[in-house]
């Protein structure tokens, strides 16, 4: 915390710093059970009638008494990495939208709507990456009425945690009553580590994802629109990834009689990075290395066509995936969120694919 030459802690922040990272030092509890403090780092997403708003790197939002505030300044916007590629948010979030492309898109400004018959929030969800050209309630009624249209309930991909997120936006939806649907994150990595990791004997790669590997994916939804969102723009077999479309890749582990696969992987080699999702496992062979075994492969395939840096997407609750990604060398970038517009259900009754 911030201590002044005569040793005092000292409050550096004021209601002008809203949209920065900040740390802060409250008192709380009550005097006869002694003193304590809370400590909380995060972007101050407002500062109103006395009380400030931090949203953390999970994306959870804190209110603060200004009157139990006893230290506080201002931080760097992101801490540095100490291991993996360096990368912003909005880097990343342009190279995963281009792994799971809808079937349709239309820009707002700097933001992109797009949709794909429900298949993924990703690809029916907007993207904000920056200003959309209008104030922020009228560009919401212009998204509420292109999902309307479509018969889709409107969601809004925000991030929090890393540099170029979006808390101010975050809790800008919260303040008007959206509702957060989903939070996960996207954890990077160095890519050469995951071919490194085992020998990918017996895994087969293709360019499309045919009727066997589609019931090892098991996934609700899988129609034409979502194959279009699966295939992602792929060259044709042989060829390798350029130009605008990122080359896409699916990998699959026989099974003994030939039909469903034993495990499944997908990924999307785009420049430097390769995404990686779709890692699908038989439950009866689990604990195998089976998972591995296809992201070598797939990695291998990635390193070939120039890739040198990994991501994916894994649910907070899922404990066993990352606790394998960090074995690999993953670790969290930044948190993501899904917003979904107040008095609206989902459309479908789940969500294929990933968040």
């Amino acid at each position: 915390m911030e201590i002044s030459a005569a040793g005092r802690l000292e409050v550096r922040i004021t209601a002008a710093d809203v949209g920065k990272r900040v740390s802060v030092r409250c008192l709380s509890g009550a005097a006869s059970t002694g003193d304590k403090f809370t400590d909380t780092v995060g972007v101050l997403t407002s500062w109103d009638d006395d009380v400030l708003v931090i949203t953390r790197k999970s994306g959870e939002s804190v209110r603060v008494d200004a009157s139990s505030l006893v230290a506080g300044k201002v931080v760097p916007a992101a801490p540095a990495r100490r291991r993996g590629p360096a990368a912003s948010y909005p880097e990343l979030a342009r190279v995963a939208a281009r792994a799971w492309r809808p079937v349709e898109s239309e820009r707002l400004g700097a933001w992109e709507l797009r949709a794909a018959a429900g298949f993924t929030r990703r690809a029916n969800s907007v993207l904000p990456l920056g200003d959309p050209g209008m104030p922020l309630d009228a560009a919401l009624d212009v998204v509420r009425d292109w999902y309307g249209r479509r018969g889709l309930p409107a969601y809004v991909q925000t991030a929090t945690g890393a540099e170029g997120a979006e808390e101010l936006l975050s809790a800008r939806l919260e303040e008007r009553g959206w509702v957060r649907e989903v939070t996960a994150q996207l954890w990077i990595g160095g890519l050469a580590p995951v071919a490194d990791r085992a020998e990918p004997t017996g895994v087969v790669l293709a360019r499309e994802a045919d009727a066997a590997w589609l019931a090892r994916y098991g996934r609700k939804g899988v129609g034409e629109a979502a194959l279009k969102v699966l295939a992602g723009g792929s060259p044709r077999s042989g060829e390798a990834g350029s130009g605008d479309a990122p080359s896409v890749w699916f990998a699959s582990v026989p099974g003994p009689d030939g039909g469903t696969p034993a495990a499944i992987g997908r990924c999307v080699v785009d420049g430097r990075w390769a995404g990686f999702a779709a890692v699908e496992v038989d439950p009866a062979r689990r604990r195998e290395g089976l998972a591995t075994t296809v992201m070598a492969a797939l990695a291998r395939r990635a390193l070939a066509e120039g890739a040198s840096a990994a991501w994916l997407q894994v649910e907070e609750e899922n404990a066993g995936a990352r606790a394998l990604y960090a074995q690999m060398g993953f670790a969290a970038h930044h948190a993501y969120h899904h917003y979904r517009e107040p008095s609206r259900e989902p459309s479908r009754e789940s969500w294929a694919g990933p968040s």
